[in-house]
């Protein structure tokens, strides 16, 4: 029997390359962290230039969040059937078209238009960017490189909000978006340049000329190549959706979809209202971008940390108490607190945690499911999470109009770590295949 070259990549030590391409994905996912604070940024600018209510400020934040709910569905199918290289590019397309776009809008409508638009490619990217992590790394550092790529939100957030906000002291508010174009564009020749095809994906999708297009990539990962391809398996359903359904995949779809969406909601809540509950407490509004970028910042170090210990700890595990520490975290942010340097520290602690539970989900998503379905699944998994996401700080802002304080709101808000780590329980060993 041939070797086969998944084994290889599974059993060899992780090579300079294949570490280059995961960097790569870590770069890609960075574009999604910057992508949800750039409306943000510009959005005092627009609201001046506009005149502009928060109600319909408020759609407008919304858009994007649709936009990537429907790209993840759908492009992760793309990838699926076309590769995670071409969908990336595709993306990539789709993404810095939207943005340079966005900054010539001049109504709500437009912007709402391009803001979807630039959310699709953002979706499909997720979905791709998780699988072809997955499968450009062995089995002993599989949770780590996946864990680093998710690590990339933070970081987008962090650096590209940064810039924007050294920007937006020199020029108006469509410089966010023009600059966003530019660091997307910049990522195409990149690609291009030393992000190769997935194997498994080469082995999944097989034509005349795979067994060269494999050797290639062996060569360039430093691993020895093969005489001839491995048996081939058998190809996935027709439409790997409906496969997702399957007696054998159903459990696990629907489990770490509900846990990815309660996740998700408590994050989307801290993320988006960190600025008003700041100013609410009695902070400067000044202060809220700078609490803001500390909940990022723990979110980031969350993220390496997590990885770290995935070699020690089974995801399942250690992603089960990270949640539960996250609903501790967020109920207690939202007492209040008595200096800014307490509310600090507090918002980073919280945002490690929240965002550590994503991260591990991420992991629990690229070793659940077989190839074939694999973008296609987490594909699925973020886009219905991104949709039911965008409910959260709609909802919080109901319950605050309502009359509930704070620390009820904030516990309220909890709740979705809680009902994440116990659909992880209900999940079992299941989540934790390669």
């Amino acid at each position: 029997m041939a070797d086969d070259p998944r084994e290889i990549i599974d059993r060899e030590p992780m090579s300079r390359f294949q570490w280059v391409v995961v960097a790569i994905m870590v770069g890609l996912n960075a574009l999604d962290g910057f992508d949800v604070l750039s409306i943000s940024f510009a959005s005092p600018g627009i609201v001046k230039d506009w005149g502009i209510d928060r109600a319909a400020l408020g759609l407008v934040l919304s858009m994007e969040l649709i936009g990537m709910a429907v790209g993840s569905i759908v492009l992760g199918g793309v990838a699926d059937r076309f590769g995670r290289r071409r969908t990336i590019l595709g993306c990539l397309v789709v993404m810095a078209a939207g943005m340079f776009a966005a900054s010539t809008a001049h109504d709500v409508v437009t912007l709402s238009i391009w803001r979807v638009l630039t959310g699709l490619g953002i979706g499909g990217m997720l979905a791709t960017t998780n699988a072809a992590v997955s499968e450009a790394s062995n089995i002993a550092r599989r949770n780590l490189a996946v864990v680093i790529m998710a690590a990339g939100y933070p970081l987008g957030a962090i650096v590209g909000g940064s810039i924007s906000s050294a920007l937006l002291r020199h020029f108006d508010w469509p410089v966010v978006f023009q600059f966003g174009g530019i660091v997307t564009l910049c990522f195409i020749p990149i690609v291009l340049w030393r992000a190769p095809e997935s194997i498994a994906f080469e082995l999944q999708r097989r034509r005349p000329g795979t067994l060269a297009a494999v050797n290639r990539t062996l060569a360039r990962m430093g691993h020895r190549t093969v005489d001839a391809l491995p048996p081939e398996k058998a190809v996935g359903a027709a439409m790997p959706l409906a496969a997702l359904f399957s007696p054998a995949l159903a459990r696990i779809t629907l489990l770490i979809t509900l846990a990815y969406t309660a996740q998700l909601m408590t994050f989307y809540f801290l993320l988006k209202w960190i600025p008003k509950i700041v100013v609410d407490m009695g902070f400067a509004p000044s202060s809220a971008g700078s609490i803001l970028v500390f909940a990022n910042c723990g979110g980031l170090v969350g993220s390496l940390l997590l990885g770290l210990l995935t070699a020690k700890i089974k995801v399942r595990t250690l992603t089960i108490a990270t949640m539960a520490v996250s609903a501790i975290m967020v109920s207690w942010f939202g007492r209040g607190q008595g200096s800014y340097g307490e509310l600090a520290w507090i918002a980073a602690i919280t945002g490690f945690f929240t965002n550590g539970g994503i991260v591990g989900l991420y992991a629990l998503l690229a070793r659940s499911f077989p190839t074939d379905v694999r973008a296609t699944a987490t594909g699925f998994a973020i886009g219905v999470g991104r949709g039911g996401s965008a409910l959260a700080p709609a909802l919080a802002g109901f319950l605050f109009a309502a009359g509930y304080g704070l620390q009820t709101v904030a516990i309220l808000m909890a709740s979705g770590s809680v009902i994440a780590l116990l659909a992880l329980l209900a999940l079992g060993n299941r989540g934790e295949a390669t």
